[in-house]
Parts: C-alpha cells; structure tokens; sequence
C-alpha cells in the first residue's frame, strides 16, 4: 500500500483548484470533523478510526492506495478515501460498528 504519492496527487490537486480562502475554510471543517469523532471515541460511541481503518483496508484491492479519511458527525460516519488506477473510490463506514455503508467510484 502506498500512502505517500496518493498525497501528494491530492494535495497537488486540492492546491490546483481551490482558491486560497476555500481551503482555509475547509481545513477549519475537516478540524470541527476530527473534534467530533474525537469526542464521540471519547465518549465510547464510535470506534477509533485506527480500529476502522484495520479492518477497511486490507478488504480493499492490493493496489488501492489509501489516501486518507473524512468524518461526518451528523451520519456518525466515517469516509475512507482511496485511489484505483488513477480514480478515487471512497468507502463509508458505520462509526460505530465498521459496517461499509457504501461504495462510490
């Protein structure tokens, strides 16, 4: 599994086409996501997403890079992203009970 290019393509990419004040915002959203699943985790109603990530990954294909994840508090639920062959394909997962909820490509 490689990790570190799928970063850098979605970093290039997120610079590339999103203005600066746009990614200021949405990296003060992807903060308020973590908080949330943090005190969910805390609170004993989620899973870590360590623990979801374990069990997601290796369901995937060997040659799906694992890029990372998001955190929706409102659904309780986590969306793990990952690129095939050059498309993204991102997983959402139950927080509470690992169940893949679904799969976009």
């Amino acid at each position: 599994m490689k990790v570190f290019p799928a970063a850098l393509i979605a970093l290039a990419l997120a610079g590339s086409l999103s203005p600066v004040s746009t990614g200021a915002a949405l990296a003060q959203s992807r903060g308020g996501d973590q908080r949330s699943a943090r005190a969910e985790m805390q609170a004993g109603r989620n899973m870590p997403i360590r623990e979801i990530e374990r069990r997601i990954i290796p369901r995937m294909r060997e040659d799906d890079e694992y890029v990372g994840f998001e955190y929706d508090p409102t659904a309780q639920a986590y969306r793990l992203k990952f690129i095939r062959e050059g498309r993204m394909i991102w997983v959402d997962v139950d927080a509470q009970t690992a169940r893949v909820i679904r799969v976009s490509r």
